[in-house]
């Protein structure tokens, strides 16, 4: 897949201080959409959920019909079995869960509510403190082992990079307005898996050149490695963003802040592998070489 990029020649590292501008306005960007605020889904600011049994399956855009009445279409609708659904949507009090039935049974019949919840916003904000401790605790374990795996500079550039990435997704996902939920966690958590992947093989090709380094200097031999490892991460990246953009495009609602994040993130990675890991790590190594 994509032979042309196989045998190039790009000075990324010559392109590095404009890789850090392009980082620092987005990350700029980023901090703003934090002090806009983070806009949380249910699972994270609390709310209301309602477990129904229907008595014949009910297609989910039918039931998010009947939730738009209410104004609240962008509720969660998962399904448990074909006539079993649940809507966990913002906080009803009584009278609003009462009309809430009897729309379901206006609209669908034979309606049977098999559980009401209410999830405090106590609760909710545990959820969301403990939402980001693990990213900071993925983050930790990645640089403690990619520190194991290498050495100490290419796992504090690479988790230096990841960092990066997590906090230019959750901004622009800020800025833009969108729900920070599961789905979004469980996409940037993906997303940092992709991330440091491609960073590993990149820093793995750089230490094999240093192990036989003859009479390259580090720039050349930082740009050849992420000259041969172009295809791979190009490739990896294509064949993943393929069925995202399907996603994003042609899933339904409950895909489509998993797909836009696991966009943002794939372009973010694969530009922060590729531009931001390995230019800190030159920086750091013309600063101060170790001995090899």
């Amino acid at each position: 897949m994509l032979e042309f990029i196989r045998n190039t020649h790009i000075d990324f590292i010559g392109f590095r201080k404009t890789a850090y501008t392009i980082s620092i306005i987005f990350t700029i960007i980023a901090v703003i959409g934090f002090m806009r605020g983070m806009t949380y889904g249910v699972d994270f600011s609390g709310g209301t959920l309602i477990q129904y049994r229907f008595g014949k399956e009910v297609p989910i855009e039918d039931i998010r019909a009947a939730l738009k009445q209410f104004n609240l279409q962008e509720s969660v609708i998962q399904r448990f079995s074909p006539e079993e659904v649940s809507i966990r949507t913002i906080k009803l009090n009584e009278e609003q869960k009462t009309a809430f039935d009897k729309t379901m049974k206006d609209s669908f019949g034979d309606v049977k509510t098999v559980r009401v919840e209410d999830v405090g916003p106590a609760v909710g904000g545990e959820l969301r403190r403990g939402a980001f401790v693990a990213l900071i605790i993925a983050v930790l374990g990645i640089l403690i082992y990619v520190g194991l795996r290498f050495e100490f500079r290419p796992a504090a550039t690479s988790c230096l990079a990841l960092a990066h990435d997590g906090l230019i997704i959750l901004g622009l996902i800020a800025i833009a307005g969108r729900e920070f939920n599961t789905s979004v966690l469980a996409a940037i958590l993906t997303i940092l898996g992709y991330s440091i992947n491609d960073s590993i093989v990149i820093m793995d090709r750089i230490r094999e050149k240093l192990a036989m380094r003859k009479k390259e200097d580090m720039k050349t031999l930082i740009n050849n490695s992420l000259n041969e490892t172009l295809s791979r991460t190009v490739n990896t990246v294509l064949t993943t963003l393929l069925p995202v953009v399907a996603l994003l495009f042609f899933g339904g609602k409950m895909t489509q802040d998993f797909a836009l994040t696991m966009l943002i993130g794939l372009i973010f990675g694969t530009y922060s592998s590729i531009f931001i890991a390995a230019a800190l790590f030159y920086d750091w190594e013309m600063r101060k070489p170790l001995r090899r």
